[in-house]
Protein backbone atom coordinates (compact mmCIF):
# COMPACT_ATOMS: atom_id res chain seq x y z
CA UNK A 1 0.00 0.00 0.00
CA UNK A 2 1.76 3.31 -0.81
CA UNK A 3 2.08 6.36 1.42
CA UNK A 4 -0.38 8.80 1.74
CA UNK A 5 0.29 11.86 -0.85
CA UNK A 6 0.76 15.27 0.95
CA UNK A 7 -3.34 16.52 -0.06
CA UNK A 8 -4.64 12.77 1.89
CA UNK A 9 -1.61 13.13 4.62
CA UNK A 10 -2.06 13.65 8.05
CA UNK A 11 -0.13 17.34 7.91
CA UNK A 12 -3.25 18.57 5.06
CA UNK A 13 -5.72 17.03 7.20
CA UNK A 14 -3.98 18.78 10.76
CA UNK A 15 -3.57 22.06 8.86
CA UNK A 16 -7.20 22.48 7.60
CA UNK A 17 -8.57 21.35 10.93
CA UNK A 18 -6.34 23.60 12.90
CA UNK A 19 -7.49 26.48 10.34
CA UNK A 20 -11.32 25.30 10.72
CA UNK A 21 -11.02 25.34 14.58
CA UNK A 22 -9.64 28.82 14.71
CA UNK A 23 -11.98 30.33 12.36
CA UNK A 24 -15.26 28.79 14.66
CA UNK A 25 -13.15 30.14 17.79
CA UNK A 26 -13.25 33.41 15.91
CA UNK A 27 -17.15 33.32 14.73
CA UNK A 28 -17.91 32.43 18.60
CA UNK A 29 -15.99 35.69 19.42
CA UNK A 30 -17.58 38.02 16.64
CA UNK A 31 -21.17 36.99 17.58
CA UNK A 32 -21.41 38.85 20.79
CA UNK A 33 -18.87 41.55 19.25
CA UNK A 34 -21.04 42.77 17.01
CA UNK A 35 -23.51 42.70 19.25
CA UNK A 36 -21.86 44.89 21.65
CA UNK A 37 -20.52 46.62 18.17
CA UNK A 38 -24.13 47.92 17.32
CA UNK A 39 -25.04 48.69 21.44
CA UNK A 40 -22.30 50.82 21.21
CA UNK A 41 -22.80 52.62 18.55
CA UNK A 42 -26.05 52.90 19.10
CA UNK A 43 -25.19 54.14 22.64
CA UNK A 44 -23.35 57.16 20.83
CA UNK A 45 -26.14 58.58 19.12
CA UNK A 46 -27.93 58.95 21.98
CA UNK A 47 -25.40 60.70 24.13
CA UNK A 48 -24.95 63.25 20.86
CA UNK A 49 -28.41 63.43 20.84
CA UNK A 50 -28.42 64.46 24.34
CA UNK A 51 -26.05 66.69 24.05
CA UNK A 52 -27.75 68.61 21.21
CA UNK A 53 -31.14 68.49 22.83
CA UNK A 54 -29.64 70.86 25.66
CA UNK A 55 -29.27 73.45 23.59
CA UNK A 56 -33.10 74.12 23.76
CA UNK A 57 -32.62 74.88 27.40
CA UNK A 58 -29.56 77.44 26.83
CA UNK A 59 -31.92 78.85 24.11
CA UNK A 60 -34.40 82.34 25.17
CA UNK A 61 -38.34 80.81 25.92
CA UNK A 62 -36.82 77.17 25.09
CA UNK A 63 -36.66 77.77 21.49
CA UNK A 64 -34.15 77.84 18.91
CA UNK A 65 -34.23 78.68 15.08
CA UNK A 66 -34.62 76.06 12.25
CA UNK A 67 -31.60 76.79 10.97
CA UNK A 68 -29.70 74.79 14.45
CA UNK A 69 -32.14 72.43 14.71
CA UNK A 70 -31.21 71.55 11.29
CA UNK A 71 -27.54 71.67 11.78
CA UNK A 72 -28.14 70.02 15.13
CA UNK A 73 -30.11 67.08 13.68
CA UNK A 74 -27.70 66.56 11.10
CA UNK A 75 -25.08 65.99 13.15
CA UNK A 76 -26.63 63.74 15.74
CA UNK A 77 -27.64 61.76 12.37
CA UNK A 78 -31.04 61.74 13.87
CA UNK A 79 -34.93 62.55 12.73
CA UNK A 80 -36.39 63.72 15.89
CA UNK A 81 -34.92 63.52 19.23
CA UNK A 82 -36.90 63.45 22.54
CA UNK A 83 -35.22 63.74 26.06
CA UNK A 84 -37.94 63.46 29.20
CA UNK A 85 -36.80 64.62 32.28
CA UNK A 86 -37.29 63.64 35.93
CA UNK A 87 -39.78 66.58 36.36
CA UNK A 88 -41.68 65.25 33.18
CA UNK A 89 -39.81 68.55 31.57
CA UNK A 90 -39.65 67.27 27.39
CA UNK A 91 -36.54 68.78 25.16
CA UNK A 92 -37.73 68.24 21.60
CA UNK A 93 -35.50 68.29 18.34
CA UNK A 94 -37.60 67.87 15.26
CA UNK A 95 -37.64 67.86 11.32
CA UNK A 96 -40.49 69.74 9.64
CA UNK A 97 -41.98 66.33 8.48
CA UNK A 98 -40.01 63.30 10.46
CA UNK A 99 -40.58 59.94 8.76
CA UNK A 100 -42.46 57.10 10.35
CA UNK A 101 -40.43 54.58 12.20
CA UNK A 102 -40.36 50.99 11.18
CA UNK A 103 -39.54 49.76 14.71
CA UNK A 104 -39.01 50.35 17.89
CA UNK A 105 -35.56 49.26 20.24
CA UNK A 106 -35.96 49.96 23.53
CA UNK A 107 -32.13 49.18 24.94
CA UNK A 108 -33.22 49.39 28.25
CA UNK A 109 -32.76 46.07 30.46
CA UNK A 110 -31.99 44.06 26.78
CA UNK A 111 -30.09 40.90 27.33
CA UNK A 112 -27.41 39.86 25.26
CA UNK A 113 -29.08 36.89 23.56
CA UNK A 114 -31.72 39.94 22.16
CA UNK A 115 -28.79 42.12 21.01
CA UNK A 116 -27.07 39.36 19.16
CA UNK A 117 -30.61 38.68 17.80
CA UNK A 118 -31.03 42.14 16.62
CA UNK A 119 -27.46 42.58 14.88
CA UNK A 120 -27.82 39.32 13.59
CA UNK A 121 -30.98 40.61 11.88
CA UNK A 122 -29.71 43.60 11.09
CA UNK A 123 -26.87 42.48 9.53
CA UNK A 124 -29.18 39.67 7.79
CA UNK A 125 -30.93 43.30 6.22
CA UNK A 126 -27.78 44.70 5.15
CA UNK A 127 -26.52 41.78 2.92
CA UNK A 128 -30.19 40.97 1.34
CA UNK A 129 -31.80 44.51 0.97
CA UNK A 130 -29.97 47.80 0.43
CA UNK A 131 -32.90 49.64 1.11
CA UNK A 132 -33.14 52.37 3.98
CA UNK A 133 -35.35 51.81 7.06
CA UNK A 134 -36.52 54.00 9.80
CA UNK A 135 -36.48 53.11 13.09
CA UNK A 136 -36.79 54.10 16.84
CA UNK A 137 -34.27 53.59 19.03
CA UNK A 138 -35.32 54.62 23.65
CA UNK A 139 -32.52 54.09 26.21
CA UNK A 140 -31.56 55.89 29.35
CA UNK A 141 -29.31 58.85 28.84
CA UNK A 142 -25.44 57.67 28.83
CA UNK A 143 -24.53 61.15 30.21
CA UNK A 144 -27.48 61.08 33.08
CA UNK A 145 -29.33 58.03 33.43
CA UNK A 146 -32.27 59.82 35.35
CA UNK A 147 -33.04 61.13 31.85
CA UNK A 148 -34.27 59.26 28.91
CA UNK A 149 -33.66 59.94 25.24
CA UNK A 150 -35.49 59.01 22.20
CA UNK A 151 -34.11 59.25 18.98
CA UNK A 152 -36.02 58.47 15.61
CA UNK A 153 -32.78 57.88 13.04
CA UNK A 154 -32.13 56.06 9.68
CA UNK A 155 -30.36 52.56 10.43
CA UNK A 156 -28.83 52.12 7.45
CA UNK A 157 -25.49 54.00 9.08
CA UNK A 158 -25.86 51.65 11.80
CA UNK A 159 -25.62 48.53 9.41
CA UNK A 160 -22.87 49.94 7.42
CA UNK A 161 -20.83 50.80 10.44
CA UNK A 162 -21.63 46.71 11.28
CA UNK A 163 -20.84 45.68 8.05
CA UNK A 164 -17.36 47.65 8.28
CA UNK A 165 -16.85 46.23 11.63
CA UNK A 166 -17.32 42.19 10.69
CA UNK A 167 -14.68 42.88 7.67
CA UNK A 168 -11.95 43.78 9.99
CA UNK A 169 -12.79 41.53 12.22
CA UNK A 170 -12.60 38.76 9.28
CA UNK A 171 -9.53 39.82 8.29
CA UNK A 172 -8.25 39.74 11.37
CA UNK A 173 -9.38 36.54 12.18
CA UNK A 174 -8.11 35.12 8.77
CA UNK A 175 -4.63 36.53 9.82
CA UNK A 176 -4.69 34.98 13.16
CA UNK A 177 -6.20 31.40 12.21
CA UNK A 178 -3.41 31.28 9.22
CA UNK A 179 -0.75 32.18 12.00
CA UNK A 180 -2.30 29.54 14.37
CA UNK A 181 -2.66 27.05 12.19
CA UNK A 182 1.30 27.30 10.59
CA UNK A 183 2.56 27.24 14.26
CA UNK A 184 -0.01 24.59 15.41
CA UNK A 185 0.90 22.60 12.25
CA UNK A 186 4.79 22.92 12.80
CA UNK A 187 4.84 21.82 15.88
CA UNK A 188 2.86 19.05 15.86
CA UNK A 189 4.24 18.19 12.57
CA UNK A 190 7.73 17.82 14.32
CA UNK A 191 6.03 16.23 17.53
CA UNK A 192 3.72 13.59 16.17
CA UNK A 193 3.09 13.51 12.14
CA UNK A 194 6.73 13.01 10.94
CA UNK A 195 7.42 10.50 13.61
CA UNK A 196 3.96 8.90 12.70
CA UNK A 197 5.38 8.65 9.34
CA UNK A 198 8.49 7.49 9.65
CA UNK A 199 6.76 4.41 11.89
CA UNK A 200 4.15 4.28 8.92
CA UNK A 201 6.97 3.80 6.72
CA UNK A 202 8.88 1.46 8.80
CA UNK A 203 5.05 -0.99 8.97
CA UNK A 204 4.59 -0.71 5.26
CA UNK A 205 8.24 -1.97 4.75
CA UNK A 206 8.45 -4.61 6.99
CA UNK A 207 4.57 -5.57 5.72
CA UNK A 208 6.63 -6.23 2.23
CA UNK A 209 9.84 -8.21 3.34
CA UNK A 210 10.06 -9.14 6.84
CA UNK A 211 13.18 -10.29 6.60
CA UNK A 212 15.32 -7.70 4.45
CA UNK A 213 13.22 -4.46 5.84
CA UNK A 214 15.97 -2.65 8.21
CA UNK A 215 15.30 -2.71 11.91
CA UNK A 216 13.29 -0.18 13.66
CA UNK A 217 15.57 2.18 15.96
CA UNK A 218 14.05 3.50 18.89
CA UNK A 219 14.53 6.84 19.96
CA UNK A 220 14.78 8.13 23.50
CA UNK A 221 11.42 9.38 23.63
CA UNK A 222 8.81 8.70 26.66
CA UNK A 223 6.03 9.46 25.08
CA UNK A 224 3.45 7.00 23.07
CA UNK A 225 5.73 7.66 20.24
CA UNK A 226 8.21 6.54 21.71
CA UNK A 227 6.58 3.46 22.91
CA UNK A 228 5.12 2.67 19.58
CA UNK A 229 8.79 2.83 18.09
CA UNK A 230 10.04 0.08 21.21
CA UNK A 231 6.99 -2.05 20.67
CA UNK A 232 7.25 -1.79 16.79
CA UNK A 233 11.02 -2.81 17.13
CA UNK A 234 9.92 -5.90 20.04
CA UNK A 235 7.08 -6.75 17.41
CA UNK A 236 9.46 -6.93 14.52
CA UNK A 237 12.05 -8.96 16.25
CA UNK A 238 9.17 -11.92 17.74
CA UNK A 239 7.44 -11.72 14.29
CA UNK A 240 10.95 -12.55 12.92
CA UNK A 241 11.87 -15.60 14.82
CA UNK A 242 8.28 -16.91 14.71
CA UNK A 243 8.49 -16.82 10.80
CA UNK A 244 11.89 -18.58 11.22
CA UNK A 245 10.56 -21.19 13.45
CA UNK A 246 7.43 -21.27 10.73
CA UNK A 247 9.92 -21.47 7.92
CA UNK A 248 12.18 -24.87 9.96
CA UNK A 249 8.42 -26.41 10.79
CA UNK A 250 7.27 -25.85 7.46
CA UNK A 251 10.64 -27.68 5.78
CA UNK A 252 10.30 -30.30 8.37
CA UNK A 253 6.60 -30.77 7.27
CA UNK A 254 7.70 -31.46 3.81
CA UNK A 255 10.40 -33.48 4.59
CA UNK A 256 8.07 -35.94 6.90
CA UNK A 257 5.19 -35.87 4.32
CA UNK A 258 7.63 -37.52 2.00
CA UNK A 259 8.70 -39.94 4.18
CA UNK A 260 6.09 -41.01 6.12
CA UNK A 261 4.28 -43.18 3.81
CA UNK A 262 7.85 -45.06 3.53
CA UNK A 263 8.40 -45.23 7.15
CA UNK A 264 4.91 -46.01 8.05
CA UNK A 265 5.24 -48.86 5.65
CA UNK A 266 8.83 -50.00 6.99
CA UNK A 267 7.39 -49.48 11.24
CA UNK A 268 4.25 -51.83 10.11
CA UNK A 269 6.35 -54.57 8.45
CA UNK A 270 8.64 -54.83 11.81
CA UNK A 271 5.27 -54.79 13.94
CA UNK A 272 3.99 -57.88 11.99
CA UNK A 273 7.53 -59.48 12.32
CA UNK A 274 7.60 -59.15 15.57
CA UNK A 275 4.44 -60.67 16.17
CA UNK A 276 5.89 -63.97 15.16
CA UNK A 277 8.67 -63.50 17.79
CA UNK A 278 5.53 -63.99 20.59
CA UNK A 279 6.17 -67.46 19.42
CA UNK A 280 9.43 -67.96 20.07
CA UNK A 281 10.73 -70.67 22.27
CA UNK A 282 13.40 -68.32 23.95
CA UNK A 283 11.41 -66.97 27.35
CA UNK A 284 13.79 -63.98 27.23
CA UNK A 285 12.66 -63.55 23.76
CA UNK A 286 8.84 -63.70 24.60
CA UNK A 287 9.11 -61.29 27.89
CA UNK A 288 10.85 -58.14 25.35
CA UNK A 289 8.35 -58.85 23.01
CA UNK A 290 5.41 -56.76 24.07
CA UNK A 291 7.80 -53.68 24.75
CA UNK A 292 8.92 -54.01 20.90
CA UNK A 293 5.58 -54.21 19.81
CA UNK A 294 4.69 -51.42 21.99
CA UNK A 295 7.67 -49.32 20.75
CA UNK A 296 6.99 -50.19 16.92
CA UNK A 297 3.25 -49.02 18.21
CA UNK A 298 4.22 -45.68 19.45
CA UNK A 299 6.46 -44.58 16.61
CA UNK A 300 3.81 -45.70 14.02
CA UNK A 301 1.16 -43.24 16.36
CA UNK A 302 4.03 -40.21 16.03
CA UNK A 303 4.73 -40.21 12.33
CA UNK A 304 0.96 -40.19 12.11
CA UNK A 305 0.22 -37.48 14.69
CA UNK A 306 3.45 -35.36 12.83
CA UNK A 307 2.07 -35.66 9.71
CA UNK A 308 -1.49 -34.59 10.57
CA UNK A 309 -0.40 -31.56 12.56
CA UNK A 310 1.73 -30.54 9.27
CA UNK A 311 -0.87 -31.00 6.74
CA UNK A 312 -3.97 -29.92 8.14
CA UNK A 313 -3.88 -26.43 7.51
CA UNK A 314 -6.94 -24.86 8.52
CA UNK A 315 -8.95 -27.70 10.92
CA UNK A 316 -12.08 -28.12 8.33
CA UNK A 317 -15.24 -28.54 11.23
CA UNK A 318 -18.28 -30.43 10.33
CA UNK A 319 -20.54 -29.23 13.44
CA UNK A 320 -23.67 -31.32 13.95
CA UNK A 321 -25.79 -32.14 17.64
CA UNK A 322 -23.41 -34.31 19.32
CA UNK A 323 -24.29 -36.35 22.51
CA UNK A 324 -21.18 -35.39 25.00
CA UNK A 325 -22.30 -38.51 27.22
CA UNK A 326 -21.38 -40.87 24.10
CA UNK A 327 -18.57 -38.93 22.52
CA UNK A 328 -16.75 -39.42 26.22
CA UNK A 329 -17.82 -43.12 26.41
CA UNK A 330 -16.04 -43.63 23.22
CA UNK A 331 -13.13 -41.66 23.96
CA UNK A 332 -12.66 -43.38 27.00
CA UNK A 333 -12.46 -46.76 25.15
CA UNK A 334 -10.13 -45.51 23.09
CA UNK A 335 -8.10 -44.00 26.31
CA UNK A 336 -7.94 -47.46 27.89
CA UNK A 337 -6.53 -49.20 24.65
CA UNK A 338 -3.81 -47.17 24.95
CA UNK A 339 -0.44 -49.26 25.29
CA UNK A 340 1.89 -48.07 28.36
CA UNK A 341 5.84 -47.01 27.40
CA UNK A 342 6.68 -50.85 29.11
CA UNK A 343 4.41 -52.24 26.38
CA UNK A 344 1.57 -53.28 28.81
CA UNK A 345 -1.89 -52.38 28.92
CA UNK A 346 -3.16 -49.42 30.42
CA UNK A 347 -5.31 -50.12 33.70
CA UNK A 348 -7.29 -46.91 34.66
CA UNK A 349 -10.55 -46.59 34.91
CA UNK A 350 -12.76 -43.73 32.86
CA UNK A 351 -15.48 -42.21 34.68
CA UNK A 352 -18.23 -40.56 32.57
CA UNK A 353 -20.10 -38.08 34.77
CA UNK A 354 -21.82 -36.18 32.22
CA UNK A 355 -25.54 -36.67 32.19
CA UNK A 356 -27.26 -38.97 29.01
CA UNK A 357 -28.30 -36.84 26.46
CA UNK A 358 -25.83 -34.08 27.22
CA UNK A 359 -26.29 -32.50 23.58
CA UNK A 360 -23.51 -29.90 22.18
CA UNK A 361 -23.22 -28.24 18.51
CA UNK A 362 -19.80 -30.12 17.63
CA UNK A 363 -17.62 -31.85 15.02
CA UNK A 364 -18.18 -35.03 16.54
CA UNK A 365 -14.57 -36.85 15.44
CA UNK A 366 -12.63 -33.75 15.98
CA UNK A 367 -14.05 -33.05 19.48
CA UNK A 368 -13.79 -36.76 19.95
CA UNK A 369 -10.12 -36.62 19.46
CA UNK A 370 -9.49 -33.76 21.45
CA UNK A 371 -10.95 -35.92 24.72
CA UNK A 372 -8.59 -38.79 23.35
CA UNK A 373 -5.38 -36.35 23.26
CA UNK A 374 -6.43 -35.56 26.77
CA UNK A 375 -7.07 -38.29 28.00
CA UNK A 376 -3.98 -40.42 26.45
CA UNK A 377 -1.62 -38.02 27.96
CA UNK A 378 -3.19 -38.35 31.07
CA UNK A 379 -2.74 -42.16 31.31
CA UNK A 380 0.64 -42.49 29.77
CA UNK A 381 1.59 -40.22 32.09
CA UNK A 382 0.63 -42.94 35.24
CA UNK A 383 -2.61 -42.01 36.19
CA UNK A 384 -4.84 -44.51 36.96
CA UNK A 385 -7.99 -42.83 36.97
CA UNK A 386 -9.95 -40.67 34.56
CA UNK A 387 -12.77 -38.48 35.02
CA UNK A 388 -15.50 -36.95 33.00
CA UNK A 389 -18.10 -34.81 34.40
CA UNK A 390 -20.11 -31.76 33.08
CA UNK A 391 -22.00 -29.24 35.02
CA UNK A 392 -24.91 -26.46 33.86
CA UNK A 393 -24.51 -22.96 33.07
CA UNK A 394 -25.91 -19.78 35.67
CA UNK A 395 -29.39 -20.73 35.62
CA UNK A 396 -29.70 -23.58 33.23
CA UNK A 397 -30.32 -21.31 30.52
CA UNK A 398 -30.51 -22.47 26.93
CA UNK A 399 -28.54 -19.83 25.75
CA UNK A 400 -26.00 -20.70 29.22
CA UNK A 401 -22.79 -22.37 29.43
CA UNK A 402 -21.82 -25.99 29.86
CA UNK A 403 -18.75 -27.27 31.60
CA UNK A 404 -17.01 -30.29 31.46
CA UNK A 405 -14.43 -31.85 33.38
CA UNK A 406 -11.80 -33.91 33.14
CA UNK A 407 -9.75 -35.02 36.08
CA UNK A 408 -7.28 -37.68 37.01
CA UNK A 409 -4.89 -37.77 39.65
CA UNK A 410 -1.64 -37.87 37.81
CA UNK A 411 1.92 -36.60 38.65
CA UNK A 412 1.35 -33.40 37.05
CA UNK A 413 3.29 -31.55 34.68
CA UNK A 414 6.79 -31.01 34.21
CA UNK A 415 8.47 -28.04 34.73
CA UNK A 416 9.96 -27.92 31.29
CA UNK A 417 6.34 -28.93 29.74
CA UNK A 418 4.66 -25.92 31.66
CA UNK A 419 7.15 -23.97 29.89
CA UNK A 420 6.63 -24.84 26.01
CA UNK A 421 3.15 -26.00 26.81
CA UNK A 422 1.02 -26.00 23.80
CA UNK A 423 3.87 -25.60 21.26
CA UNK A 424 4.35 -28.25 18.82
CA UNK A 425 7.34 -30.08 19.05
CA UNK A 426 9.09 -28.45 22.68
CA UNK A 427 5.51 -29.04 24.57
CA UNK A 428 5.89 -32.18 25.23
CA UNK A 429 4.67 -33.39 28.72
CA UNK A 430 5.88 -36.66 28.61
CA UNK A 431 9.00 -38.68 28.10
CA UNK A 432 9.26 -39.89 24.59
CA UNK A 433 6.63 -37.72 23.33
CA UNK A 434 7.19 -34.80 20.34
CA UNK A 435 4.52 -32.21 22.46
CA UNK A 436 1.67 -32.88 19.68
CA UNK A 437 -0.92 -33.70 22.11
CA UNK A 438 -1.74 -30.67 23.21
CA UNK A 439 -0.77 -28.61 20.47
CA UNK A 440 -3.47 -30.57 18.45
CA UNK A 441 -6.30 -30.47 21.35
CA UNK A 442 -5.93 -27.08 21.70
CA UNK A 443 -6.15 -26.14 17.79
CA UNK A 444 -9.20 -28.58 18.03
CA UNK A 445 -10.73 -25.88 20.45
CA UNK A 446 -9.53 -22.71 18.56
CA UNK A 447 -11.27 -23.92 15.79
CA UNK A 448 -14.76 -24.46 17.68
CA UNK A 449 -14.54 -20.51 18.52
CA UNK A 450 -12.63 -21.32 22.21
CA UNK A 451 -9.25 -21.63 23.81
CA UNK A 452 -7.26 -24.36 25.85
CA UNK A 453 -5.16 -23.37 28.75
CA UNK A 454 -3.91 -24.60 32.15
CA UNK A 455 -5.26 -23.88 35.20
CA UNK A 456 -3.12 -25.43 37.40
CA UNK A 457 -0.54 -28.55 37.94
CA UNK A 458 0.62 -30.12 40.70
CA UNK A 459 1.23 -33.89 42.39
CA UNK A 460 -2.63 -34.22 42.69
CA UNK A 461 -3.37 -33.77 39.26
CA UNK A 462 -3.43 -31.07 36.26
CA UNK A 463 -6.51 -28.52 35.32
CA UNK A 464 -6.79 -27.46 31.86
CA UNK A 465 -9.55 -25.02 30.98
CA UNK A 466 -11.51 -25.20 27.78
CA UNK A 467 -13.78 -22.35 27.19
CA UNK A 468 -16.27 -22.67 24.60
CA UNK A 469 -18.68 -19.91 23.88
CA UNK A 470 -22.03 -20.71 23.00
CA UNK A 471 -23.20 -19.44 18.73
CA UNK A 472 -23.36 -20.82 15.36
CA UNK A 473 -20.22 -23.10 14.57
CA UNK A 474 -18.24 -21.45 11.55
CA UNK A 475 -18.95 -18.11 13.55
CA UNK A 476 -16.71 -18.36 16.03
CA UNK A 477 -18.92 -20.35 18.59
CA UNK A 478 -20.19 -23.32 19.80
CA UNK A 479 -23.14 -24.70 21.64
CA UNK A 480 -20.81 -25.85 24.49
CA UNK A 481 -19.72 -22.62 25.84
CA UNK A 482 -16.90 -24.16 28.24
CA UNK A 483 -15.06 -27.17 28.89
CA UNK A 484 -12.57 -27.58 31.52
CA UNK A 485 -10.53 -30.75 31.94
CA UNK A 486 -7.79 -31.81 34.31
CA UNK A 487 -4.91 -34.18 32.95
CA UNK A 488 -1.84 -35.15 34.37
CA UNK A 489 1.02 -35.45 31.15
Amino acid sequence: MPLPTVATSLSAKLLVLTILFVLLAEVLIYTPSIARFRMGYLEERLAAAHIAALSVEAAPDFMVTRELQAKLLAYTGTHVIDVIQPGARVYMLSRPMPPEAAAVYDLRGTGLWMQIVDAAAALGRGLGDRENRVIRVIDRSPNDPAQRVEVTMDERPVIEAMLDFSRRILAVSVGISLFAAVLVYLTLHALLVRPMRRLTADVVAFRRDPDGAPPVVPGRRRDEIGVAERELASMQGTVRAALRQRERLATLGTAVAKINHDLRGILSTASLLSERLTESGDPEVRRVTPRLLASLDRAVELCGQTLSFTRDGVLPLAPAPADLHRLAEEAGAEVLATVRPDGGPVEATWINDIPAGTLAVVDAAQFGRLLVNLGRNAVQAGADRVRVAAESGPGGQPDGRLLLTIADNGPGLAPRARENLFQPFAGSARAGGIGLGLAIAREVARAHGGDLRLVESGAGGTVFALDLPQGKPGAGGVAVARHRSIVSH
